[in-house]
């Protein structure tokens, strides 16, 4: 008798419970919180649109690509001291650029200051006097002394944009890369080094 009671007592019981469980029909709720599948619609819609305007859209986004590349052109390796070497003695052959070296109180600052200061100074020079388009009476704008900088400019025909171009074929008109300010500051710096060792 207990085994018959309780046979039909779950048979109900356990039929209504899984209709209230089956209740989480709002679950359909979790559907309508799907809704957000109707920005698949526009998204659709937009894709449609983007169909014919993807192509013209990736074409610019590849445009980037060939950007890095020209970034990366202008990161050339620094030249040698022995490139350095055999530019600054071509130069040097020069009559007019054989005059500069370094005496007096322009040896004693480039000894007294190091070779870390002294690059420092070349930079801010360079800067300011030779890496614009259009530097402040270029020609002129480089004293013959009072900095071993100055000195060094005259002898490695860094002084102005015109010996610029002729010697180290960096051109007029524009102004000086990174690369090239870079490479400007290593030829001066190299040439002091040279003077101070042989003084």
């Amino acid at each position: 008798m207990t085994s018959s009671p309780d046979t039909p007592a779950p048979d109900p019981a356990s039929g209504p419970t899984p209709v209230p469980a089956a209740e989480p029909g709002p679950r359909p709720t979790t559907v309508p919180a799907a809704e957000p599948g109707p920005r698949p619609a526009t998204g659709p819609a937009a894709g449609s649109a983007t169909g014919p305007g993807a192509g013209p859209t990736a074409g610019p986004t590849a445009a980037p690509p060939p950007a890095d590349a020209t970034a990366a052109a202008p990161a050339p390796a620094p030249p040698s001291a022995a490139d350095l070497d055999r530019r600054i003695d071509v130069i040097g052959r020069q009559p007019f650029r054989a005059k500069f070296h370094l005496r007096g109180r322009d040896l004693v600052t480039a000894q007294s200051h190091g070779p870390a200061t002294l690059r420092w100074h070349a930079r801010d020079l360079i800067a300011q006097r030779l890496a614009p388009a259009e530097p402040y009476k270029d020609g002129k704008q480089t004293p013959y002394r009072g900095h071993p900088v100055f000195v060094a400019q005259h002898a490695t025909a860094t002084c102005c944009r015109s010996c610029l171009r002729r010697w180290h074929e960096i051109p007029k008109g524009r102004e000086l890369s990174r690369a090239e300010r870079a490479y400007v500051v290593e030829v001066i710096c190299r040439w002091i080094e040279r003077e101070v060792a042989g003084a």
